[in-house]
C-alpha cells in the first residue's frame, strides 16, 4: 500500500505464574496444620496420661521451643539462602521480641510477686521507685503485639541501611552483625538498663489475665507457634516466588551484574533484612511464654551461630531444609545435653564440618540426590 504504513503487533505471551505450591507440598502442608492444630490438643489434653499415644507436657513445650526456633531458622534462610548475606546477629532480634513479650509478663504479675509490689521484683530489689520511661506501654497486650513487630523490625532497618549502603558485605558484615548482638548482650547485662540484667525475666504467671502455666494454656501458646510458623513458610514461599524473589536472588548470584542491569539492590536487600528480623522478633515473642524465661544470654554470639547451622544442616535456599534443620539440631541437643552433656559442642561441630564438606545442600540436597539415583535405578 502506497502511503500507508503496515504496523503489526505481536503478542507476548508472559508465562504463568508458579503455584504457591505443588499438589502434593499442599497435602503435606495441611497435614502439617492438622497434625498441630487438632492432633497435638487431643493428644495432650484429652488422651490420658498413662496412654502410651499421650503428648506429655514435656514434650509440647519442647517442640513448641524447636516450632519458634524454626522460624528463626527460616528468616535465616530467607537472608543467607536466597539472597547470600550471612547474619550472626539473628540473635538479637529473638532477644529484642522476646524482652519486649517478657515486660508484658512481668506487668501481669502485678502483686503476686516476692515483695508484693506493682514493680516487677528485680526493680524492687534494686530499690527502683518507678518504672523507666521504655516500661510505659508494657502493661497493654496490644502495644507488645505492635512493639514485638517495630522493635526488631526499627532497629535491624537503621542497622541494615547503614551497613547496605556503603557496601558492607561477606565476612565483613557477618562480624559486624556478631559485635552489634555483642554489644546490645554487654548492654542487657546491665542493671540499669531495667532488663533485670543477667538474670532477665523469669516467674511468668498470667498472660491477658489466664495462668500461664495451665496444660490448656501451654497448648494455646503450641498451637499459635505452629500456625505462626506455617503462615510464616507460605509467606517465604510467596516472597522467594515473586519477582523480590528473583532479584533476591540475583542479588546472591551476582549482584555487581544486577547492578549493571539497573537495579538498586539496597531496597531489595533492606527489605528481606527487615522481614526477617521481624519473624525472628516474633519467634522470641512466642517462644519466651513458652520456656518461662528471657535473659541476655539468648543474645550470645553462639546462638546466632547455631541459627546458621540449623539452615546449613538442613539445606540453605529451600525453605524447608532450615525448619527440617531446626528440628534435627535441637532434637539431638535435646538428646545429648541429657544423655552425654559433655560431648554436645563437639557432635555440633562435626555436625556443621560433615554438612560443610560432603553435604553442601544439607539434608534435603541429601534426599534429592537419593532420590534421583533410585528414579536412575529404576529406568535402568
Amino acid at each position: 500500500m502506497s502511503g500507508a504504513s503496515v504496523k503489526s503487533t505481536a503478542n507476548v505471551v508472559l508465562p504463568a505464574s508458579a503455584p504457591l505450591l505443588s499438589g502434593k507440598a499442599w497435602a503435606v502442608f495441611w497435614a502439617a496444620a492438622i497434625a498441630v492444630c487438632v492432633v497435638a490438643p487431643i493428644l495432650n489434653l484429652v488422651v490420658p496420661p498413662e496412654h502410651p499415644l499421650h503428648l506429655s507436657e514435656y514434650m509440647v513445650g519442647l517442640l513448641g521451643k524447636i516450632m519458634a526456633y524454626a522460624m528463626c531458622a527460616l528468616a535465616m534462610d530467607l537472608i543467607w539462602g536466597f539472597t547470600g548475606i550471612l547474619s550472626l546477629g539473628h540473635g538479637l532480634f529473638f532477644a529484642l521480641g522476646g524482652y519486649v513479650m517478657g515486660m508484658y509478663l512481668m506487668r501481669q504479675i502485678g502483686r503476686d510477686g516476692q515483695y508484693q509490689s506493682d514493680l516487677p521484683d528485680f526493680m524492687v530489689f534494686l530499690n527502683w521507685k518507678e518504672l523507666p520511661w521504655h516500661w510505659a506501654l508494657s502493661d497493654s497486650f496490644v502495644a507488645t503485639l505492635v512493639l514485638v513487630v517495630l522493635v526488631p523490625g526499627l532497629v535491624a532497618l537503621v542497622f541494615g541501611y547503614f551497613a547496605f549502603r556503603s557496601r558492607i558485605k561477606g565476612v565483613y558484615f557477618s562480624i559486624i552483625t556478631q559485635a552489634l548482638t555483642y554489644a546490645a548482650l554487654l548492654l542487657f547485662f546491665r542493671n540499669e538498663t531495667g532488663f533485670g540484667g543477667n538474670n532477665g525475666f523469669t516467674d511468668f504467671k498470667r498472660i491477658l489475665g489466664y495462668s500461664i502455666t495451665t496444660p490448656s494454656m501451654r497448648m494455646v501458646l503450641f498451637v499459635l507457634t505452629g500456625a505462626t510458623l506455617l503462615l510464616f513458610f507460605l509467606l517465604a514461599r510467596w516472597l522467594v516466588g515473586s519477582k523480590f524473589g528473583r532479584v533476591l536472588q540475583a542479588v546472591r548470584d551476582g549482584e555487581s551484574r544486577l547492578m549493571f542491569c539497573g537495579y538498586n539492590p539496597l531496597p531489595y536487600k533492606l527489605t528481606i533484612w527487615t522481614i526477617s528480623a521481624v519473624m525472628c522478633g516474633i519467634a522470641g515473642a512466642l517462644y519466651v511464654p513458652q520456656v518461662g524465661i528471657i535473659n541476655p544470654s539468648e543474645m550470645s554470639t553462639a546462638n546466632s551461630i547455631e541459627m546458621a547451622i540449623w539452615a546449613a544442616v538442613g539445606g540453605r535456599g529451600t525453605l524447608i531444609g532450615p525448619i527440617l534443620g531446626a528440628f534435627a539440631v535441637n532434637g539431638a541437643k535435646s538428646w545429648l545435653t541429657v544423655a552425654f552433656p559433655e560431648f554436645w559442642l563437639y557432635v555440633l561441630g562435626a555436625m556443621f564440618i560433615v554438612v560443610t564438606l560432603y553435604m553442601p545442600q544439607g539434608l534435603v540436597g541429601l534426599a534429592r540426590k537419593w532420590r534421583s539415583q533410585g528414579a536412575k535405578g529404576e529406568q535402568a
